[in-house]
């Protein structure tokens, strides 16, 4: 890798780490071709990525960022999850570190504060971004949906003693 090949990874870099929500920093301890592939899918169908860099130009492309604290937990063979949505890269992070040894999760940080590997398995406990949306419009519809059923109902009884009362006299 030349000079300008470094230069535009750092950068590359430099506008992930300022675009962000939150970075997870993982341990990769060997994983195979197939198993990096499968958890790069992962990442990009939850709306994250996962990158691996060389420590030292993650290190330079930190500076002057939020993440700048993170640097020390770069130490061996890492990968740097990223997601705008600040629970997607931790949770798929975790759940794919449940299906391997080679693979573990280090720390991270969101925002300004700095994770510790137990940290980042309490942030994938809680609810995506996608998750609250529809809790939220399930519960804005829930009240419209309960008028819609009371205005309806005292229709619906009379409608059945009316056919009860036919089905009386029919028989």
């Amino acid at each position: 890798m030349d000079r300008s090949q470094k230069a535009d990874l750092v950068d590359e870099l430099k506008s992930v780490f300022t675009e962000t929500s939150v970075v997870v920093v993982t341990r990769n301890l060997g994983l195979s071709v197939a198993q990096s592939t499968e958890l790069r899918l992962k990442m990009r169908d939850a709306g994250a990525q996962f990158k691996v860099a060389k420590n030292r130009l993650a290190l330079i492309a930190l500076e002057d960022t939020r993440y700048k604290p993170i640097g020390d937990l770069l130490k061996g063979p890492t990968g740097l999850a990223t997601s705008e949505d600040p629970v997607a890269a931790a949770k798929v992070a975790v759940e794919f570190a449940k299906t391997t040894d080679k693979f573990e999760i280090v720390g991270g940080a969101m925002g300004d504060t700095v994770l510790d590997e137990n940290g980042i398995k309490a942030l994938a406990a809680l609810p995506s971004l996608d998750e609250l949306r529809a809790t939220i419009v399930g519960l804005i519809q829930a009240p419209a949906t309960k008028i819609a059923r009371t205005v309806n109902e005292p229709g619906a009884q009379l409608a059945r003693v009316f056919a009860a009362y036919g089905a009386k006299e029919a028989a």
